[in-house]
C-alpha cells in the first residue's frame, strides 16, 4: 500500500492560481527551521530578515558575532550590525551581560522566534548564581550587622527621572515602571551632563518609533541611548591674543619700537633733554 507521508512533490496544477507565485512545495522532515509569518514577511531591510532566519536555522551555541556572520554572508559589517540593531529594537534578539560563578563577566546572546516569548522550553535560563562565601561563625551575643541602604541615587537622577517620565505626554505609550525609570536614568544623566538640553532628550527618544512596539518600552529606551552616540564636548574657551604693534622709527633717535602710530620711542619722550644733547654732540 502507499505511503500517505510520501515526499514526492506535489502536482503544481492542482488548483493552481491564474497569477502570482506558484508554490511546489516537499514535505521536509528533516534539516527545515520553522519561521514564524511576522517575521518571514517583515517589512524592511532583506539583509534584516536574512540574517533572523539563518540565526534561527543555527544550533543552540553557534557564535552569531558581526565576523561570524561576515564569514557567511557577502554584505559587510555596516549592514550585518545594522540588521542586528533593528532585531534587538523589535524584540527578536537580546543580549545579557551575565556574572559566571568565577566571577567573570560575559555576554549571551537570546533570539526569541516570536518577539516576548518563552518557548517550549519557557523562559531563557537565569544566569547561574556565584556561589555563597562561607562566612565566619558569628560571636555569641553579638548583633547582626545593619542592614546597609541603598547607595543614594547622583545628583543628575532626579532630573533624568523626570526627562524619562514626561516621555508619556509625547507618546502615551512609553509609560514606565519606577525600577525602569531607575535603570534608563544614569544613561539620561550622561546626556545631560553632556550639555544635552532635556528637550533634545526627548526628542531623540520619541522621534521614528515603529507603530507597534515588538517589546516593552524600557527596552527600546535603553537601545536608543546606548546606540546614539554622545555629542563631542564642546571646544574650550580660549582668551584671544593681543595683537602685536607694528615697528615705528623713532623720530628723535632712529630706533625702532612698538606702536600704532609713527613717533618718538618712550625714552626720547621722557628724556627730551638727553635728546637734545645727544644731537648737539
Amino acid at each position: 500500500m502507499a505511503d500517505s507521508q510520501s515526499n514526492a512533490r506535489l502536482r503544481a496544477d492542482a488548483g493552481a492560481p491564474t497569477s502570482g507565485v506558484i508554490h511546489v512545495r516537499t514535505r521536509l522532515t528533516a534539516d527545515f527551521t520553522v519561521i514564524a509569518n511576522t517575521l518571514a514577511q517583515r517589512r524592511g531591510s532583506a539583509v534584516t530578515v536574512g540574517v533572523a532566519v539563518y540565526i534561527l536555522s543555527l544550533p543552540s551555541g553557534a557564535p552569531v558575532t558581526i565576523a561570524a556572520l561576515c564569514e557567511h554572508f557577502s554584505e559587510g559589517e555596516i549592514l550585518i550590525s545594522r540588521a542586528l540593531r533593528e532585531l534587538e529594537a523589535a524584540g527578536y534578539l537580546e543580549r545579557r551581560r551575565e556574572r559566571l560563578p568565577s566571577g567573570q563577566i560575559r555576554t549571551r546572546t537570546y533570539f526569541y522566534d516570536v518577539p516576548g516569548g518563552e518557548g517550549p522550553d519557557g523562559p531563557p535560563p537565569e544566569p547561574p548564581k556565584p556561589a555563597p562565601r562561607q562566612q565566619p561563625p558569628a560571636v555569641p551575643e553579638t548583633p547582626p550587622p545593619a542592614r546597609q541602604t541603598a547607595p543614594p541615587l547622583p545628583e543628575a537622577a532626579p532630573e533624568a527621572v523626570a526627562v524619562l517620565a514626561a516621555l508619556r505626554r509625547v507618546d502615551a505609550r512609553l509609560v514606565l515602571s519606577a525600577p525602569e525609570a531607575a535603570r534608563l536614568a544614569p544613561a539620561v544623566g550622561e546626556w545631560l551632563a553632556a550639555g544635552v538640553a532635556p528637550r533634545e532628550i526627548t526628542e531623540l527618544l520619541t522621534t521614528g518609533l515603529p507603530d507597534r512596539f515588538q517589546a516593552r518600552p524600557a527596552r527600546i529606551l535603553a537601545f536608543r541611548l546606548r546606540e546614539t552616540p554622545l555629542p563631542p564636548p564642546p571646544p574650550p574657551f580660549l582668551e584671544p591674543r593681543p595683537s602685536v604693534l607694528p615697528f615705528q622709527t623713532c623720530d628723535g633717535c632712529e630706533r625702532a619700537f612698538r606702536a600704532q602710530e609713527p613717533g618718538r620711542c618712550r625714552s626720547c619722550r621722557e628724556h627730551p633733554v638727553g635728546e637734545s644733547l645727544r644731537a648737539a654732540g
